[in-house]
């Protein structure tokens, strides 16, 4: 069928499964309603693509509870949830104990941006980050790599500080950090107060390198209270 395969080489998914299905008074409105739908299909597939491509962790299906949250001076809590401060190329970094809502709030905040504003977000452990280094590394594809992290608006690096960081991994992960800072947003979570970090980079040097551009442009939001996690599992066996 002709129609099909016109639409094969203009790229149009929707309109050849779909169009008898639209009714309109005149031919003008007949092809608007074509392509809204089309733009609109086109959209939903790229939102679909680009949350794929995050790899996001799987959060409750509840309202983010902001009781315990402390929030840094000068943001408000939409600013943070809709991920106004990557407009700025600014960090968070959300410090706190275990279970205390940090990788809920970062994936929540990551959801946003790419539905809201399209945006493009990478989200990691610290650990699963820096292995993906040292193997690109090690496999000559370094460069690849980096330049996938370039393209990304906004990456979360979840749980530093829960693994201490061989040296080459050390390094290659504040490489990372020095090739986004002042042009893109980072997500840090840890449970680690700044004066602790030298524990997981393992160099005083290199800690303060690291501390020095992840605290430049960035609001700290402190996580307090006991673990949800925690408390869910207490109320579940009362």
């Amino acid at each position: 069928m002709q129609i099909k395969e016109y639409a094969k080489k203009l790229k149009l998914s929707w309109i050849p499964a779909n169009y008898q299905t639209i009714q309109a008074e005149t031919h003008e409105k007949y092809l608007l309603k074509l392509f809204e739908h089309e733009v609109q299909h086109r959209e939903e597939r790229r939102i679909n693509l680009l949350l794929k491509q995050a790899t996001l962790p799987k959060i409750p299906n509840k309202p983010f509870d902001w009781k315990d949250i402390q929030l840094a001076p000068g943001i408000t809590r939409e600013y943070v949830l809709q991920g106004d401060f990557i407009e700025n190329q600014e960090n968070l970094i959300f410090y706190g104990g275990v279970g205390t809502g940090k990788t809920f709030l970062s994936t929540l905040i990551s959801i946003n941006t790419i539905k809201k504003k399209g945006k493009k977000v990478k989200f990691c452990t610290a650990a699963a980050l820096v292995n993906a280094l040292l193997e690109a590394n090690d496999k000559g594809s370094l460069g690849k790599f980096l330049k996938q992290i370039e393209k990304l608006d906004l990456l979360v690096i979840d749980e530093l500080g829960y693994i201490p960081l061989h040296k080459q991994g050390a390094e290659l992960l504040f490489q990372i950090i020095s090739m986004c800072y002042e042009a893109k947003s980072i997500i840090v979570t840890t449970n680690l107060q700044f004066g602790q970090w030298n524990n997981v980079f393992g160099d005083p040097i290199l800690t303060e390198a690291v501390i020095d551009r992840w605290i430049h442009h960035s609001h700290l939001i402190i996580f307090k209270g006991d673990s949800h996690r925690y408390k869910d599992s207490i109320s579940l066996n009362q």
